[in-house]
């Protein structure tokens, strides 16, 4: 039973970690949609404006992948504290928490490909 209590404070651990780096990069989405709208009132024209309604588009994408993580995320959670402490660990929350691990990883390297994007573009039109 102590191996499963640590085990499974471990995993809760972990979401719990994602889950504040989500909403940290949600919070972040919603400045660079600001910049965007300055940018946007500032009539630079075509060279500008296709890249920033792109961006736009990505900021929506990324914003709906967030949510959705954050969801499995808070389902893990609660799965984990229903969890019977007498019952053998089986692998299935482990074999969960390995999918959503790379889950996560493969976001985060797609969240700081957008937001280098970004910064260079902000760079030119800011």
């Amino acid at each position: 039973m102590e191996v499963k209590v640590k085990y499974l404070s471990d995993l809760k651990f972990n979401l719990e970690t994602w889950k504040r780096e989500l909403r940290f990069h949600f919070n972040e989405m919603d400045t660079f949609e600001e910049k965007l709208e300055e940018i946007a009132g500032r009539e630079f024209g075509k060279r500008a404006t296709i890249p920033l309604e792109q961006f736009q588009n990505k900021i929506m994408i990324e914003k709906d992948a967030i949510s959705k993580l954050m969801h499995r995320c808070k389902r893990k959670l609660k799965n984990i504290d229903k969890a019977d402490f007498k019952e053998q660990i089986d692998g299935r929350l482990q074999n969960e928490q390995h999918t959503l691990a790379e889950d996560m990883r493969d976001y985060i390297r797609m969240h700081y490909g957008l937001k280098e994007e970004m910064m260079r573009y902000f760079r030119e039109w800011l």
